[in-house]
């Protein structure tokens, strides 16, 4: 036992220093744990934000100017005057998502109280948008459009008064939410690499074979590949929790990084198992990374970090119980946002540790295949 202990531990200080003589690898790390989660934490703006909104004023009275200074950035960008050619002509270039048509004898129909209509074209192509700013542009219009008729500004008390209490992000700040999303994205990421791009470099490089002719097992070799890797993912992910996503984006932790590296850290032995299991399907590292890309997306966008699961079919959510990036997203956000601890958090943990030996034991299986076929 001593004897196999010293070679994991040997074989993994041999992949540390092969990592740090890859400089695209390093560079990778790097970015991915400080540029990456920095720009995708404060490069989504809110749903509407400066949208392009056009005007056409065939009214020009003073209740068609309070509706147009109502549209003020940072939502909408200031109003262009438009004619009915001129709209038609930007919404088919996409210069424009809304255009707000004012008819004639708009003002002094709504102070006759006769029925009164504005019409709004809104480009659908732009989805977000599109939604929320027609919405948005109809209560707005109603608004200041009833204001200037009763000539004083009030608004009707409502029958009920809905409290809201905002737990875990009160502000609504996007920047927490996308910080922590991406972290929990790359640490998937990088593990799947650089086990990958490791036993892939070997091949290429020919030391598989120096490897064979050594008096070391599959399983070590194995093992060295994981702990060294996935050593590598757990430290990049403390550096960026702590300097990137507490002090350059000042997103407050709420629960135990500690108990939070536990988790990445089952995760990474998933992960990182899956990784040795894909490169020996791949025959080169440009179909690694074909491969990559169709295991990563579903395990990105069918865990629960963008979209809730709750919303997704019952087919995928079942499904997906089998993927550790779900518990992992589960756990990773009842920790960091909700402050949750292990009392609440230990099924993910036993799920975390059950599919990751499941995976070592299918890794361990076809790469004992794959060096018996080298040998």
């Amino acid at each position: 036992m001593k004897r196999r202990l010293q070679n994991i531990y040997r074989l993994g200080v041999k992949e540390l220093w092969s990592l740090a003589r890859d400089p695209m690898l390093m560079i990778l790390i790097v970015f991915a744990f400080t540029a990456m989660i920095y720009s995708s934490a404060t490069a989504q703006p809110e749903t509407l934000y400066k949208a392009a909104i056009a005007v056409i004023d065939d009214d020009d009275s003073p209740l068609s100017q309070r509706l147009i200074s109502a549209f003020f950035p940072p939502h909408f960008v200031t109003p262009y005057r438009v004619t009915p050619a001129e709209a038609d002509r930007g919404m088919d270039l996409g210069l424009y998502t809304f255009v707000l048509n004012i008819p004639p004898n708009l003002q002094r129909d709504a102070l006759a109280g006769r029925p009164a209509e504005v019409q709004l074209n809104v480009d659908a192509t732009r989805m977000s948008q599109a939604f929320t700013g027609s919405g948005y542009i109809q209560q707005m219009v109603s608004d200041e459009a009833g204001e200037f008729v009763r000539r004083y500004r009030a608004s009707a008390a409502p029958p009920v008064d809905l409290a809201a209490r905002v737990r875990f992000n009160p502000n609504l700040t996007q920047s927490w939410f996308g910080a922590v999303v991406q972290l929990i994205n790359n640490v998937t990421m990088l593990s799947i690499i650089l086990t990958g791009a490791a036993l892939i470099r070997e091949r290429e490089h020919g030391t598989i074979e120096h490897l064979l002719a050594m008096p070391v097992t599959p399983a070590e070799i194995m093992v060295a590949k994981i702990w060294s890797m996935g050593l590598v993912v757990l430290v990049a992910t403390a550096i960026s929790l702590t300097f990137v996503v507490r002090g350059a984006l000042k997103v407050p932790i709420e629960g135990s990084v500690a108990l939070f590296l536990a988790g990445a850290a089952l995760h990474l032995f998933a992960m990182t198992s899956m990784g040795i299991f894909m490169a020996t399907l791949a025959r080169s590292m440009p179909q690694f990374g074909m491969l990559f890309v169709l295991v990563m997306l579903p395990l990105q966008m069918l865990s629960g970090g963008n979209t809730p699961r709750e919303s997704m079919p019952d087919l995928v959510q079942n499904i997906m119980l089998a993927a550790p990036t779900t518990h992992f997203v589960e756990l990773s956000q009842a920790i960091l946002y909700r402050g949750a601890g292990l009392t609440v958090v230990w099924p993910q943990f036993l799920w975390l540790a059950a599919i990751g030996s499941v995976l070592f034991a299918l890794a361990l299986l076809r790469f004992r295949k794959t060096l018996s076929q080298m040998a």
